[in-house]
């Protein structure tokens, strides 16, 4: 058994490999309307007739806002060395904007410290997938002010936390929510089509480029990076046909932001149907150079 290659082991990763949970904003904290916090994206979505399965809404979720510390006891007890959490943006920033709400920030600095001081390192993921529902009704993630309003969360966000914590994630599968909530429409802001995706795509990227420089430059010592979701792509046949349709859903799925993080640009030589994506990103870019 001790060299069965089928047994997966933590000894198999070894003694500097942190074993850690995640959670989500607006999965777990509930308390949606309380303490000044503004309405997300998913607040507003799950209100819609057929958009979430038994009309569920994430109102109260996990309370993990009044159950923080029991649940880090949790975590701290199941032997995990990393906790990682969201930031809700528009608990921070009601209207995505503008005024800061104090009680927000309040709240995150006792989430940190309770993870100190159990010993857990805090991991913040910067944006998963709930954006305030007033920066919405201006476009969201299609708008040409998305950097914007982005760059000014990050900055709040690495001001108040970065003298704690090191660790930081800018998106959290960002062909998920670009996708899911901007061509098909499946998840909140249940936005369809080509026209909403490729700016989103487009504004996503930049935010984890930008996001990243803004933690780099505010947060000493910062550990920075992004959660992509990627996923085995394997041919139907050997048929060239099916080859060459495994090959574009591998470039929708792994390669289409991770690509550009490394510098190489999007991978539209092998497929030409993103020359329209590379299209509108120029024609963006001479518009609203900032």
């Amino acid at each position: 058994m001790k060299n069965n290659p089928s047994k997966i082991t933590a000894s198999l990763f070894g003694d500097d490999f942190l074993w850690g949970v995640a959670i989500a904003a607006a999965q777990n904290e509930g308390a949606y309307n309380i303490d000044g916090r503004g309405l997300s994206i998913w607040d507003t979505f799950s209100r819609r007739n057929g958009k979430i399965r038994n009309g569920d809404k994430p109102y109260i979720a996990c309370d993990f806002y009044h159950r923080y510390k029991d649940d880090l006891l949790l975590v701290k007890a199941l032997g995990f060395k990393v906790f990682r959490f969201s930031i809700s943006w528009s608990r921070i920033l009601p209207e995505g904007i503008g005024r800061i709400n104090k009680d927000g920030i309040a709240f995150y600095h006792r989430v940190i410290d309770e993870c100190l001081k159990l010993g857990l390192v805090p991991y913040i993921t910067l944006y998963h997938w709930d954006l305030p529902a007033a920066l919405e009704k201006e476009g969201g993630w299609t708008s040409h002010l998305f950097l914007q309003w982005f760059n000014r969360f990050v900055t709040i966000c690495a001001e108040e936390f970065g003298h704690k914590v090191k660790n930081w994630i800018i998106l959290n599968e960002p062909f998920g929510f670009t996708s899911l909530g901007y061509m098909l429409g499946r998840h909140a802001p249940g936005k369809k089509g080509l026209s909403n995706f490729f700016p989103a795509i487009h504004h996503a990227e930049l935010a984890q480029a930008e996001g990243g420089r803004i933690i780099r430059h505010l947060v000493p010592h910062a550990r920075i990076g992004t959660t992509f979701s990627c996923s085995e792509v394997i041919p139907y046949s050997d048929k060239e046909v099916d080859i060459a349709a495994a090959n574009r859903v591998d470039i929708l799925l792994n390669r289409l932001f991770i690509e550009p993080a490394l510098g190489m640009g999007f991978p539209r030589d092998d497929f030409k149907f993103l020359e329209k994506l590379e299209l509108y990103s120029w024609k963006y870019t001479k518009k609203n150079a900032f």
